[in-house]
């Protein structure tokens, strides 16, 4: 979809991904090696009571399923950042992870007309429907000219 098809207002779902607790150890052991992200024991003491994903990881997962779900991959021309970026809840081995993203803001670009700048907030949600993680994100879009 491109920027004129995305108005304020404008809701999508996208499907859904599950993290296995060798998928959350085997990216945490590259990237976010903390205790409770790779090792059970460790983890069984902490305040998580577990192995958890990488907030990191989490958001990586929330962007593969927003960009696989196509609603805006033709028109993206980028992204200017994320805002706000929290993580609420932990997620945990089997947990299985879906976006509800909504437009917030829409302005189209005064000296470029092909493009325009949405702004959308997202909320990443597991499958008891809580959201574990929520932000905005500014996307520049192409228009169809």
């Amino acid at each position: 979809m491109y920027f004129d098809e995305l108005p304020v207002g404008f809701t999508h779902e996208t499907g859904s991904q599950s993290l296995s607790e060798e998928e959350i150890i085997e990216f945490a052991r590259k990237y976010d090696p903390q205790p409770f992200h790779i090792d059970k024991e460790a983890a069984a003491d902490t305040i998580y009571d577990g192995i958890i994903a990488s907030g990191f990881q989490t958001l990586i997962v929330a962007f593969d399923l927003i960009l696989n779900s196509g609603v805006w991959r033709d028109a993206s021309m980028g992204a200017s950042g994320l805002d706000e970026l929290r993580w609420h809840l932990p997620v945990r081995p089997g947990d299985s992870l879906r976006v509800k993203m909504s437009v917030v803001k829409s302005v189209p670009s005064k000296s470029r007309p092909d493009r325009g700048r949405t702004t959308f907030f997202y909320e990443i949600l597991n499958q008891k429907d809580e959201v574990v993680s929520s932000y905005y994100s500014v996307q520049l879009l192409k228009r169809k000219v």
